[in-house]
């Protein structure tokens, strides 16, 4: 048997902003906004709750990134699933640089306002390319 591994990561949050749009040289949208993922527990013996915030920074490539830019803006409530990803490139001083980020998989928006268990799937699915994966972007395209 081959070694496999599992790269996937769920999240549920809100965006703190519109998703950014841009083109690669192709003419393909890149979709990059971050949500801010919550964590709220009450500490072992009682006491005040505690609040801790994240943000996580997701990029959406073609089709997602289309229904990124129709369907999301500053406050949407969604669940992600992505692919985590480290990428680096040499900045203008000469020095590598380096960035974490989640790619776009699947997408839910939530309403929770429905009164119901809150979870609804996306109005609009994006199928993977021929060859059943997500591409990313190319080394030449990045950064933006």
């Amino acid at each position: 048997m081959g070694e496999k591994g599992l790269n996937k990561c769920m999240f549920i949050g809100r965006l703190g902003g519109d998703p950014e749009v841009r083109y690669t040289r192709d003419g393909d949208p890149v979709a990059n906004f971050s949500i801010a993922v919550t964590q709220v527990w009450t500490p072992k013996g009682g006491g005040e709750q505690k609040k801790q915030t994240e943000w996580v920074r997701i990029v959406a490539f073609k089709k997602w990134a289309d229904i990124c830019k129709d369907y999301l803006s500053k406050g949407s409530r969604i669940y992600v699933e992505a692919q985590v990803q480290t990428r680096s490139w040499e900045g203008n001083d000469g020095r590598k640089n380096y960035t974490t980020e989640f790619v776009l998989r699947d997408m839910n928006f939530i309403d929770l306002g429905r009164g119901d268990s809150g979870y609804e799937k996306s109005p609009v699915q994006a199928d993977p390319p021929e060859g059943g994966s997500y591409p990313g972007p190319e080394d030449d395209d990045i950064p933006f």
